[in-house]
C-alpha cells in the first residue's frame, strides 16, 4: 500500500475556533488578466486544519517554529483506537509503542472536519509522563485541540511542552487503522509563527 493523506483539506466549509480567522482563498489575478498566470491568495488562521503547534501558541517564551526539529516529524508512529472516551488512560497505551517516537490517538471514526466539536477528548496528566518515559517527542490527535475546548489555562499543552513532545492537531483518521505506520508530518518554516499547517501522510510499516 502506498501513502495513505490524513490531511484535512482546506477550503471555504473548515471548521474554525469561534473568533478565529476563517479559511480564504482567492484567485486575485487570472491568467486573462495577466497574459501568463493565475495567481492566488491564501487568509487563515495557523490552527485550521491539520496543524502543528509550537510553543509560542501558549508562551509566550517559547519556541517558534524556525527553532524546532523538523527531524523527529519523519519516522515511526503507532496509531491507537481511543473511541469514545473522554480520557486517554496510560492503560490505552501500555504495550503499543515500543520502538516509536509518534503516537496518533484516533478518537472518532467520523470526521465532520466542517463542523467544530463542542467538546474533545484529552490525555491525562498521567499519559503525558508515561509518553515521555517512553521516548515520544511528537503526538497527534484528531481533534482541533489536546485540551478541554473551554480550557484557558491548556494544562495538557504546557505539560506536552514541558516534556518536549510536540504537538500536532485536526489529523484525518476516519479511514485509518490501528497500527503501525512511517510517517511524514511536516509544518512550514514559518519564522516566528505559533502555528503551522502541517501535509501528514502516512505508509504502512513493512514487516
Amino acid at each position: 500500500m502506498g501513502w495513505i493523506d490524513i490531511t484535512q483539506p482546506l477550503n471555504k466549509n473548515i471548521a474554525t475556533w469561534a473568533g478565529d480567522t476563517k479559511f480564504i482563498y482567492e484567485t486575485v489575478a487570472t491568467k486573462e488578466q495577466t497574459g501568463s498566470v493565475n495567481v492566488g491568495m491564501l487568509q487563515m488562521s495557523l490552527h485550521s486544519g491539520t496543524h502543528m503547534d509550537a510553543p509560542f501558541h501558549f508562551d509566550s517564551d517559547g519556541h517558534t517554529f524556525e527553532q524546532l526539529d523538523f527531524e523527529r516529524c519523519i519516522g515511526k508512529v503507532v496509531v491507537i483506537e481511543c473511541l469514545d472516551n473522554d480520557l486517554i488512560e496510560v492503560a490505552q497505551v501500555e504495550g503499543k509503542i515500543a520502538g516509536v517516537k509518534a503516537i496518533f490517538f484516533k478518537t472518532k471514526t467520523i470526521a465532520n472536519a466542517h463542523i467544530f466539536p463542542q467538546e474533545v477528548p484529552t490525555l491525562t496528566l498521567e499519559t503525558v509522563a508515561y509518553l515521555k518515559e517512553c521516548g515520544i517527542n511528537l503526538i497527534g490527535v484528531d481533534v482541533p485541540s489536546v485540551d478541554k475546548v473551554a480550557s484557558k489555562e491548556l494544562p495538557i499543552h504546557h505539560a506536552l511542552a514541558q516534556q518536549d513532545i510536540y504537538i500536532v492537531e485536526n489529523l484525518l483518521l476516519e479511514h485509518v487503522d490501528a497500527g503501525r505506520y512511517d510517517m511524514i508530518i511536516l509544518p512550514l518554516l514559518i519564522e516566528g509563527a505559533d502555528g503551522s499547517p502541517v501535509r501528514a501522510v502516512i505508509k504502512e510499516e513493512e514487516q
